[in-house]
């Protein structure tokens, strides 16, 4: 299969002097990127993973390349709300957590506690739905996880010191989420841009709107730094390039299917995405149309979620099988 099930596999990887990369197996649902940033006895973590085990994990990991990270670390950086960057948080022993007004402000709106819900609703359910659910979220535990906020919001931009190191912060979004931020660290040409690359896997746009995406790509571009996405395989700029073209693309086929008056999923389905179509959850057309039409202000967006992830867990099973999870 294309898409594989979700597995712990994460490897630690150095990509510049005092910086690293606690890599994601694969870019799939909840498999995300996290980094480490060292220089001069401090210490900067940036993000957290899906559930508190892969945090604990991460954790172990970090220290077994910096001991002290055990006991402390100076900064946290949150490169946007979303759980799988997040929700290990409170595991992390550091009095600074760093995000954007806007990240803060959305990290209040879907709890771990609602994920569970979820996960615990669809189990043993064989519709698509069900079965595309269990695959995507099964292997998470989003039980007994606290939110832990930042302590510290900014917008625009913000500069701070590790050690020698000047991390330039900046806020990118709205696009994947409200207060996306990316992580720069020129003397080491390096830039973690959370969620703004999915590098070859399908992007999601939960906020827009698509023309500051697709700018954030050009800046991240700019840089021509080793690139850490917030999914998949550290890339460069021809990661950032290719996420940019992915959103024209998608952009123009959808907007000469909306002004024909095609419903959305209808459009999804037209939709010829070329080689993207190759990457790693492609079925996420139908979320990234849905935010779109929203966006060229239809009246007929779908509200309602499950309804999106049906007709996605039902493209998935035509196109790869069933879920590993399911067919075991």
């Amino acid at each position: 299969m294309k898409d594989v099930k979700p597995n712990r596999d994460f490897t630690m990887a150095e990509v510049a002097e005092g910086v690293y990369v606690w890599l994601a197996p694969n870019g799939s649902w909840g498999m995300s990127n996290a980094g480490l940033v060292l220089s001069q006895n401090e210490s900067m973590i940036v993000d957290t993973m899906f559930d508190l085990d892969l945090t604990r994990s991460m954790l172990d990991a970090m220290a077994a390349i910096e001991p002290q990270t055990k006991e402390s670390v100076d900064v946290l950086i949150n490169t946007h709300a979303n759980g799988d960057h997040c929700h290990g948080n409170e595991l992390v022993p550091t009095k600074r957590v760093i995000a954007s007004e806007e990240t803060a402000t959305e990290m209040h709106e879907l709890p771990p506690a609602a994920l569970h819900a979820m996960v615990e609703r669809f189990k043993g359910d064989s519709s698509a739905l069900g079965q595309y659910i269990q695959w995507a979220f099964g292997d998470f535990d989003f039980s007994n996880i606290s939110i832990r906020l930042p302590t510290e919001t900014f917008t625009k931009e913000m500069s701070i010191s590790i050690g020698d190191l000047e991390i330039e912060l900046i806020e990118v979004g709205p696009a994947h989420t409200r207060g996306d931020v990316i992580a720069y660290i020129p003397s080491r040409n390096v830039v973690f841009t959370g969620d703004i690359l999915f590098n070859l896997e399908t992007p999601i746009m939960w906020s827009g709107p698509v023309d500051n995406w697709i700018a954030a790509c050009d800046r991240i571009a700019l840089f021509d730094a080793v690139t850490i996405p917030g999914h998949g395989p550290i890339t460069g700029r021809k990661g950032a390039l290719e996420m940019r073209d992915y959103w024209i693309l998608l952009r123009d086929q959808t907007r000469e299917r909306f002004e024909e008056g095609m419903s959305v999923f209808d459009a999804a389905r037209d939709i010829d995405l070329g080689s993207y179509d190759g990457w790693g959850g492609s079925e996420r057309v139908f979320l990234n149309v849905n935010s779109l039409y929203r966006e060229f202000g239809s009246q007929s967006v779908v509200e309602d979620v499950m309804e999106i992830f049906a007709e996605m867990g039902a493209t998935f099973i035509r196109k790869n099988g069933l879920p590993a999870n399911q067919s075991d």
